[in-house]
C-alpha cells in the first residue's frame, strides 16, 4: 500500500475543499442559531432609539422594552418612511423616522413632534455607521446637540423649516451644525428636510381636519371646504 503524499498538489487541493467545507458549515450553522437572538438585539436597539426621541433614556433592556410597550400606541408608513403615534404624560406625539447619508456612511434618527397648531421638536436623536469620531460622530454621542432640537419650529408656510446650518439666522427654526463636522451636518440637514417632505403635508392637514371639524373652520382652511384641506390623513389617528 503506498504512502499519502501529503506534498501532491491533489492532496493539497483535496484538504483545502474540505476545511472550507467544514468552516462553511460551521459558519453557517453559528449565524443561524444566532439570527433570532440578533434580530430581537436590532428591534430592542430602534425601540430604544424612539424612546431617546421621546427624552426616556437611561433604560436597561427589560425597562426599555416595557416602557415602549407603554408609550408607543401605534405604527403606521408615510410614504415609505415609519411613523409612530405615542402617548408621553397624556401628550399626542408623533415620531418620525429617518434615513440619510453622512460622509462616510448612513445616518439615520427619529424627530418626535408635538403640537398642532405649531409643530414643535419634543426631542431628536441621530445614528451614523461610519462618521469620524469626535466630529460627525457627535450627532450620535453628543446628547446635548441633540438636545438643541428641543422646541424648535417643524414647519412654515406649508414646508420644512426646521434645518441644520453653520451660521443660524433664525433661533426658532435653525439648530448649529456640530463643530467641524460641516458635510455630516449638511446630510442630517438633508435627512430631516427629504424626511419630513410627506410627513408635513400629512401632519399640516390633519390640524387642518381637525380644524375644518371645529367652529373655526372657516378661519383655519380660509373658506376652503375641499376634501384637500379637510380629509383626515392616516397618520393622525391615534385610534389606529
Amino acid at each position: 500500500m503506498s504512502k499519502l503524499n501529503t506534498n501532491s498538489n491533489a492532496y493539497i487541493i483535496i484538504y483545502s475543499t474540505i476545511l472550507v467545507i467544514i468552516v462553511a458549515f460551521l459558519l453557517a450553522f453559528v449565524s443561524s442559531s444566532l439570527k433570532a437572538k440578533q434580530e430581537a438585539n436590532v428591534a430592542l436597539d430602534v425601540k430604544k432609539q424612539i424612546l431617546y426621541s421621546l427624552n426616556i433614556r437611561g433604560l436597561n433592556d427589560t425597562e426599555a422594552e416595557a416602557k415602549y410597550a407603554e408609550v408607543v400606541k401605534a405604527e403606521t408608513d408615510v410614504d415609505g418612511q415609519k411613523a409612530y403615534a405615542c402617548l408621553v404624560d397624556g401628550e399626542e406625539i408623533m415620531v418620525f423616522g429617518l434615513k440619510g447619508m453622512g460622509l462616510w456612511g448612513g445616518i439615520s434618527g427619529y424627530l418626535a413632534i408635538h403640537g398642532e397648531e405649531e409643530p414643535t421638536v419634543f426631542g431628536a436623536y441621530f445614528n451614523h455607521e461610519s462618521e469620524t469620531a469626535g466630529l460627525g460622530a457627535e450627532i450620535k454621542d453628543s446628547q446635548a446637540w441633540q438636545e438643541k432640537f428641543i422646541g424648535k419650529k417643524v414647519f412654515a408656510n406649508g414646508e420644512v423649516a426646521l434645518a441644520v446650518v453653520k451660521n443660524v439666522e433664525d433661533p426658532t427654526t435653525q439648530v448649529d451644525c456640530v463643530t467641524g463636522a460641516t458635510l455630516t451636518s449638511n446630510g442630517v440637514n438633508d435627512m430631516i428636510k427629504q424626511g419630513l417632505k410627506a410627513a408635513a403635508q400629512k401632519y399640516l392637514n390633519a390640524s387642518k381636519a381637525d380644524c375644518c371639524e371645529s367652529e373655526k373652520a372657516d378661519s383655519c382652511c380660509a373658506g376652503d371646504k375641499s376634501e384637500d384641506c379637510c380629509s383626515k390623513p392616516e397618520i393622525k389617528a391615534m385610534e389606529e
